[in-house]
């Protein structure tokens, strides 16, 4: 049985254990959400010229860096960071997308 995530706001915490708990359910969450985001990324191929630019898609990179950067701002995230994060994780995707392009 997989841990619910948040079952208990970080407040309600009564160790660093809970504290952990919670942190590594949310990391779980976190990297299924990213193998179903690959997924996609797996699927976009099918809809795309097959060129280094059309995988690369640097327009669309650019806009979901901006859309990104938006949402931690949002969040009360560093955009910085975040847009770290989205670019090695477009880097790493778009490696995946070449690997099922050929």
């Amino acid at each position: 049985m997989t841990q619910e995530i948040n079952k208990k706001l970080p407040v309600e915490c009564s160790d660093i254990s809970e504290v952990r708990a919670e942190i590594d359910a949310i990391d779980k969450e976190i990297i299924r959400l990213l193998s179903t985001r690959l997924s996609y990324v797996r699927e976009v191929v099918k809809f795309k010229d097959g060129t280094p630019e059309g995988i690369e898609a640097p327009n669309r990179r650019n806009e979901v860096l901006e859309t990104r950067r938006q949402w931690a701002e949002e969040a009360g995230l560093n955009p910085s960071v975040i847009e770290d994060i989205y670019n090695r994780l477009i880097d790493y995707f778009i490696d995946e997308e070449k690997k099922n392009n050929k």
